[in-house]
This record gives C-alpha cells, structure tokens and sequence, in this order.
C-alpha cells in the first residue's frame, strides 16, 4: 500500500511545478555579461562583490547563469521540502502547521537551567564524559519552571504537528551539516520548547530533522561530527528516511523522491532551454 495518497501526490507535484517554474524565471533572463576582452572584464566594478573573472574567462555565460540557478536551488530548497513535509503530515494529523510560533512565559529560574545545561552538555563533549540524556535535561529545566520571576520568551519552529491522542511534534529542519554554534542553539530550542508547554517527553516532542542524509541512506551511514557530539543526537534528531516516515508513514521517502523525480523529468527541458538561451 502506498504510503501517499492520490491527492497529496498531486498537491506536491503541483507545488514543485510552480516551485520550479518561478526559480527559473527568476533566472532565466538574469544578466550574466560574458568576458569579451579580459581588459574590458578587468575594467568593470561591483558593488555586490560577485566578479569572478577566472570563471568568465572560461565557462561560458550560459552555464554560468545555469550554476547561480543551482545555487539558488539549494538555498530555497528547505522552503519546499517543508511544504511537502505539511502535506504529507495532514494525511495523518489532525493539525499541521508550517511556521508554527510559540510564546510564552519561562521562569529566569529555568531559562538559567537551560544555560547550565548547555554548558555542562558541551563541557561533557570536552571532556570525553558520558552526555547526559534529554529526558534529564528537561526534568531539570521543568522542576525549576514554576514560581518567580519570568520572563517572555517565543519559539518558531518549522513544522508543528498533533496527533489524535494529543502529543505534540515540533520540527526544525535544517540542512544536513550544521555547524557547531547551530548545534547549541537547536539544544537550547529544544528545551525552551519544554519549558514553554510545560511538558517532557513523550507528550510533548522537539526534533531536529534532516530531509535527506548525504552519507547513504541508513542512520548508520551519518557521519557529520557536530550534530553527533552537540546535539542529543540520539534522542532528538531525524535522519532521512526516518523524519519522512514519521510524518507519512513507511514508504513516505522514496515516493517523495520519486514526485521530485518526475517533475525533474517533465521539467528539465524548460529548465535547460530557459536558462541557456533565456526564453
């Protein structure tokens, strides 16, 4: 049995058309001057900093302006996926929402327990120590979330979901490859999102999720070092295959891959055409 249904497949297929289609007229007619003369190249100025007159010199202008296509493929990719991460999760959620905000009140009391944490998290990491686990990170935040002074506090994350028995699953998704500062602020994110429902795990569930894992395709296969020694890898982050099969059941990856497939398929000669000779 398929994982998606008829309807979601053609809302996503639709999506990733005019996804498509308005990348590339948003390139299609982009100016990219060709090298004439390497002294006229060399003479020119911009304010932008984006001469590169080796790559002038030798690729031509129309591949050039197919690369910052490319490039601005990966950088609005993530707005797409997780439109389709919506779609496939409202086949099995009462509520989905993208962009979903929280806000609230924190305790200062638990907002310092948050930092303490993160700092005795990374100071383990320093120290080759055992880390502790999230489930006693955010006991220790919420013990101390209740009475005192408090603070305002608002938390976004991409995607929120509800299931029918009323747990709660929030998601950021992020490229595969974070870095080390980003790492720490997704653990922070995580628990103030505990501290602002008031609520641990499994009621309440805060994850890091990649679309895609650029090491193979098993949870095995990762190997970027920071989300492994920064993150509470273990209990919080979705690798691939495993963040698509929560939100759409098994299956729900390679039938995503294969509408991004077909709509590659039928796209790809407007895309060439489009960008090469810009019409």
């Amino acid at each position: 049995m398929a994982a998606l249904s008829e309807l979601t497949r053609t809302l996503i297929s639709a999506h990733l058309e005019v996804f498509v289609e308005n990348l590339v007229n948003d390139y299609r007619n982009r100016a990219v001057e060709p090298m004439v003369t390497p002294a006229g190249y060399l003479s020119r100025t911009d304010a932008k900093g984006s001469l590169k007159p080796f790559h002038a010199a030798i690729v031509p202008s129309e591949v050039l302006r197919i690369s910052a296509f490319e490039r601005g493929l990966v950088t609005r990719l993530g707005s797409s996926l997780e439109q389709c991460a919506l779609l496939i999760a409202r086949q099995r959620y009462p509520e989905a929402q993208r962009g979903y905000e929280l806000s609230g009140d924190i305790s200062t009391n638990a907002l310092a327990e948050i930092d303490r944490q993160l700092d005795a998290f990374e100071r383990v990491n320093s120290d080759g120590k055992r880390r502790p686990a999230l489930n006693d990170m955010v006991d220790a935040v919420l013990r101390v979330n209740s009475g005192g002074p408090t603070a305002e506090r608002r938390k976004k994350v991409d995607l929120f979901l509800r299931s029918s028995s009323g747990s709660e699953y929030y998601f950021e998704m992020k490229s595969p490859k974070p870095n080390k500062d980003q790492c720490a602020r997704i653990t922070q994110g995580i628990l103030q999102v505990h501290a602002l429902r008031q609520q641990a795990r499994p009621k309440v569930r805060s994850y890091l999720a990649f679309p895609y894992n650029p090491y193979g395709n098993s949870r095995a296969d990762y190997n970027w070092s920071y989300p492994k020694n920064y993150l509470p890898f273990d209990e919080a982050v979705l690798v691939g295959d495993e963040f698509w099969t929560l939100l759409g059941g098994p299956g729900a990856y390679e039938e995503l891959l294969e509408i991004y497939h077909y709509v590659g398929r039928v796209k790809g000669k407007f895309i060439a055409e489009a960008l090469a000779f810009g019409n």
